[in-house]
């Protein structure tokens, strides 16, 4: 992988912005999160990001995006069950109890993003799906310790490929996390995987969206004709966890974190 585009380094009023689209990030999906029950309709998550976007005088990063030609999507947070990777597109499907639910939810608030995602167990999930959400989770973590004064942009991918690969699950490729600001998604690129010790230093004030797809079987996905929704291949079990962070002179500031969020 290349490194050729400038990581922007944040002002501290971008960075204040960007504090406050996490918060919002961090509570609204807090609220989803208390909504997944079986029997819930998957667009019931949309209709209330929606209207908590609304209420709160923000914006989506969701709605309209349409990237490389893809059709725009056409809601406020991906929701994705059980074999969905990312990227689900709300609608009729209902929630049955041991599913694992994925939400992802992105807002700008005074002109700067915010993004985080989480899996969740609908009910009481089966021990292996409750391995893999805290192999993903746990990876996420391992991931953000590496964002310090001086460490490779890849240190981040190695220790979240290490944790995820470790518990004995695969690390999905197609989809990697991202620098964000102004944009949703800005420079670098920042994979869930590859070997340390690659790619520029890190610094204070660049900010990214640390987010791994884990997967019980095969890392390979497949996209549905709605050309959003990504699924594994083999049908397995997925799981992402998201978060947008900020590199500090000490420890990473986790921007979309909030008591008791993930």
């Amino acid at each position: 992988m290349t490194y050729g585009e400038k990581i922007p380094i944040r002002s501290r009023r971008e960075i204040q912005a960007m504090r406050e689209a996490g918060r919002h990030v961090a509570e609204i999906l807090l609220a989803l999160r208390q909504m997944a029950e079986p029997g819930v309709k998957t667009l019931e998550f949309d209709r209330l990001a929606a209207k908590e976007i609304d209420r709160r005088g923000l914006t989506s990063s969701f709605v309209g995006y349409s990237p490389g030609g893809l059709p725009p999507y056409p809601a406020s947070v991906c929701v994705s069950v059980n074999e969905e990777v990312v990227h689900g597109i709300p609608g009729s499907r209902e929630l049955r109890k041991g599913d694992i639910l994925s939400l992802d939810f992105g807002i700008i608030c005074d002109g700067f993003h915010g993004d985080s995602a989480v899996t969740i167990p609908v009910g009481e999930s089966s021990a292996e799906a409750g391995r893999l959400i805290e192999a993903t989770r746990d990876s996420l973590y391992q991931g953000i310790a590496e964002m310090v004064p001086g460490r490779r942009l890849s240190d981040i991918g190695h220790a979240i490929q290490h944790r995820a690969e470790g518990g004995g699950f695969s690390v999905v490729r197609q989809f990697v996390g991202h620098g964000i600001g102004r944009q949703l998604h800005e420079p670098p690129q920042v994979p869930n995987y590859g070997r340390a010790g690659r790619g520029p230093r890190l610094l204070p004030g660049m900010v990214f969206a640390i987010e791994p797809m884990v997967n019980v079987g095969t890392e390979n996905v497949r996209m549905l004709d709605d050309e959003w929704t990504a699924v594994t291949a083999d049908g397995q079990l997925s799981a992402h966890f998201e978060h947008t962070v900020l590199v500090t002179e000490e420890t990473p500031e986790v921007l979309t974190r909030i008591a008791e969020s993930h």
